[in-house]
């Protein structure tokens, strides 16, 4: 479901509504594939496959990001860790955020 997910949060998107929206959506799976149960987004209808099909691109892209930020924010630490370590050494600091980032980039 977590691509079905990322599909709709890209039709959403392009057509200027915002991820609050999956309020008034609910999504299913009912052991045949994924699919949208419910659609009660105000002035937008509910999308076609092919209009999914077309979020593709942008909807992995999205995906794969939000992945990197949860893996980057894991390797990061406690911010208070952070703040420590910037007080005694930010040079060392700034490295392990590079090296962080460089590991884990973004599309």
């Amino acid at each position: 479901m977590a691509m079905l997910y990322w599909k709709v949060k890209a039709y959403l998107e392009a057509n200027g509504k915002t991820e609050s929206e999956f309020d008034n959506i609910k999504l299913r799976n009912d052991g045949s594939g994924d699919y949208i149960h419910t659609w009660n987004v105000s002035d937008l209808l509910k999308p076609t496959d092919s209009q999914l099909t077309s979020a593709d691109t942008q909807a992995t892209k999205d995906y794969n990001n939000n992945r990197i930020r949860k893996t980057r924010k894991a390797v990061y630490g406690d911010i208070g860790e952070q703040l420590d370590e910037i007080y005694k050494d930010i040079d060392a600091w700034k490295a392990r955020i590079k090296k962080i980032k460089d590991d884990n980039p973004k599309e």
